[in-house]
């Protein structure tokens, strides 16, 4: 997949900015405020073939949907679709929304947290180097 500046003039300036805006709607922040950059993001249906209404999709949710066949994070989707992580989100949320996608922490996040026995052995053994 492209950028969305690709193709841009140097002297096209401002207008670089109109893509996110439309890729939103206009939208500037997601409506699920527990989207992090470590969540965990995967696609609900993996068959897209046969997902009803994909094509009425944007190119980037489609992305997503490809991307997101194996879990991956809102960072990691953000970086492949090569778009701020703010316009990422929104896009996300729009999937979660549809139940074209499910959000989760991080295992560790979701058990429970990190063992803080296991932070501290970490945090001795680099004190002993």
């Amino acid at each position: 997949m492209s950028h969305w500046t690709d193709g841009l003039e140097a002297d096209d300036g401002d207008e670089s900015l109109v893509r996110p805006y439309t890729i939103t709607r206009g939208r500037t922040s997601s409506e699920r405020d527990d989207l992090s950059l470590i969540t965990v993001i995967t696609t609900v249906d993996p068959d897209l073939g046969s997902a009803a209404g994909a094509r009425a999709l944007q190119p980037e949710h489609r992305a997503i949907l490809e991307q997101c066949r194996r879990p991956a994070a809102v960072a990691e989707v953000a970086a492949e679709l090569d778009l701020p992580v703010s316009v990422t989100k929104i896009l996300i949320g729009d999937l979660v929304a549809q139940n074209r996608v499910s959000a989760r922490p991080p295992l560790a996040v979701a058990q429970g947290g990190l063992d803080a026995t296991l932070l501290q052995a970490v945090r001795d053994g680099l004190r002993r180097l």
